[in-house]
């Protein structure tokens, strides 16, 4: 396991737009066929190295990760305008591919208890993997298409299996989500703690998961079902796994919040409970080279910008300190924000530049590189590493080699309190053990368990929630497409209607500054929203099956509202 990283990424190019059992066949090139590749261990770790391939993180090559790119949420203001679908696709992605890698897990979880030279343990350990990788596929259907097929078998064509997969109606979400309950409790009880490693599935990696996964369905049941049993199951299990992670010694938070996410080597980063890990001509990502160049990146926006509290811990609306967004204009026509970032959460510093840019008054980071702008004004600092060359910086290629975060302690942190505080068992000493801790890092007081009301609460929670939402947003700012199904679950998707909250599409305040190459509205803020309506309608917290699949079988029916 320790070779992990390495041969993951031989054998990711190996099985590459194939199926396993297509790529097992190539008798010249592995001599394995699916027959006589299930005897021994070495072979079982080889053909789970390809679950690797589902994490992303800052994206492979030239392709797009979970960071930054996903610009359907109300904290980025995108260059090309994002919007909710609005037709039934014939094909999706998300459906074609999860149930292949279901597939793929189901092959391992059959073939692994019929090779005679692993013993009982070993067995449980890989078979608990797969297991863990087949829950989150599951869920990954479950969260974007609520009701979908089970499938706990690898299928073959029978009459049998077309019957009781292949042509059936879909499970209902609910036993979905418990079926892939049993699968967590038995990945977290059997796979190997192999507390050496942040590279590998181990224990910790599996809570995790198990922690991630159980708050969504516990704020789902409560605020979409009105199921406060439910609720309280699923953000119990939340709670406890996140739990099972805060008390072991070998996860501790890194002294600096940006160092998590533009570090060239994340190995002796204590925070990480697994990383991808990208090695220099190897395998590289391009999200610092897009931040920096001369295409328009996607900026922060008004709204985020403001959820950002003051340096006294209050919000810009109670606050004492000088609350305007203005930035200084200089004679040359450049608006320098360091006054406003001086006075704000430290947080916001480590994530955008401390000068606007946009069309007409671009910015070269650092100095060096491409003249840059930003749809909002707001640059995006966060992931660049002022350590590497502006060659590499500004590449049109694959060689960005900081390493990427996939579960790391401040969203454990995160999930225990508002698992907690869902719970309403969040007091002085949760909020010490979690959020507190993630304040602190960042230089900022203690939030309370009985914080004062703020008057941008729109979301009809309690004060304490309203603030956990806001650490929760702040410190996972362009992190892991979190924004967007975090609104999901809180049944709060309406805020992204920018008919309704126009700051979501706004960016900096550039004044009368005469910008001639970028549109301002009456009150001198760049308007991001290319003219385009982001319009809510409730049909939008379920995704569309693919009308291919219907036409293949019927019984699946069509979510409602499509």
């Amino acid at each position: 396991m320790k070779r992990i990283s390495y041969i993951c990424l031989i054998f990711s190019l190996l099985l590459c737009a194939t199926s396993c059992e297509k790529v097992l066949d190539k008798k010249p090139l592995t001599q394995f066929t699916n027959d006589n590749f299930w005897s021994s261990e070495a072979n079982v770790e080889m053909y789970a190295n390809y679950f690797y391939n589902e994490w992303t993180g800052y994206g492979n090559g030239n392709g797009q990760g979970v960071f930054y790119y996903q610009t359907l949420n109300d904290n980025q203001v995108g260059r090309e305008f994002a919007t909710f679908t609005v037709n039934v696709p014939a094909t999706d992605g998300t459906w074609s591919s999860c149930y292949t890698e279901i597939r793929r897990a189901n092959i391992m979880i059959e073939k692994v208890p019929t090779i005679e030279s692993m013993n009982d343990k070993a067995k449980a350990h890989w078979i608990g993997v797969a297991r863990l990788y087949r829950a989150w596929q599951h869920f990954c259907l479950v969260r974007k298409f609520g009701d979908c097929i089970i499938v706990d078998k690898n299928l073959n064509v029978t009459d049998e299996d077309k019957e009781a997969y292949l042509y059936a109606p879909r499970n209902n979400r609910n036993d979905v989500m418990d079926f892939i309950l049993e699968d967590l409790n038995f990945a977290v009880a059997n796979i190997n703690k192999n507390a050496n490693s942040r590279v590998a599935y181990n224990a910790a990696v599996a809570q995790a998961i198990k922690s991630r996964i159980c708050l969504f369905e516990g704020t789902y049941a409560k605020y979409h079902q009105n199921d406060n049993e439910r609720a309280k199951k699923y953000l119990t299990e939340s709670k406890t796994a996140s739990e099972a992670i805060m008390g072991n010694s070998m996860y501790v938070l890194n002294k600096s919040y940006r160092a998590n996410y533009n570090s060239a080597d994340l190995a002796g980063n204590q925070e990480m409970i697994m990383y991808k890990k990208y090695i220099k001509s190897l395998l590289g990502h391009s999200l610092i080279s897009y931040i920096c160049s001369s295409t328009q990146i996607h900026g922060l926006s008004k709204s985020a910008f403001d959820a950002y509290l003051f340096t006294d811990g209050l919000p810009k609306a109670t606050t004492t300190l000088n609350n305007t967004d203005h930035g200084v204009v200089g004679a040359d026509g450049r608006i320098d924000i360091q006054n406003l970032l001086d006075v704000r959460d430290p947080r916001l510093a480590a994530s955008i530049d401390s000068v606007l840019l946009y069309n007409g008054n671009s910015y070269i980071r650092y100095d060096e590189g491409m003249a840059s702008t930003s749809s909002s004004g707001y640059g995006v600092l966060k992931f660049d590493n002022p350590e590497f060359p502006a060659a590499e910086r500004n590449s049109s290629g694959n060689s960005n080699h900081t390493d990427a975060p996939i579960f790391w302690l401040a969203e454990i942190y995160l999930n225990y309190a508002e698992a907690c505080a869902e719970l309403g068992s969040c007091g002085e000493t949760e909020l010490n053990k979690s959020i507190n801790l993630l304040r602190a890092r960042a230089g900022m007081p203690n939030l309370s368990a009985t914080p004062a009301a703020d008057p941008a609460n729109n979301m009809g929670v309690s004060n304490l929630i309203w603030e956990i939402r806001r650490e929760r947003r702040v410190e996972l700012m362009f992190d892991l497409e979190d924004r967007y199904w975090s609104l999901i679950r809180w049944k709060q998707l309406d805020k992204l209607d920018n008919g309704k909250y126009p700051d979501q599409t706004k960016g900096a305040w550039i004044g009368n500054t005469k910008a001639t190459q970028v549109k301002v509205d009456e009150n001198g803020y760049i308007d991001g929203s290319f003219d385009m309506k982001r319009t809510f309608d409730n049909k939008y917290y379920l995704q569309p099956i693919p009308s291919g699949q219907i036409d293949l079988n019927e019984n699946l029916g069509q979510n409602p509202g499509w």
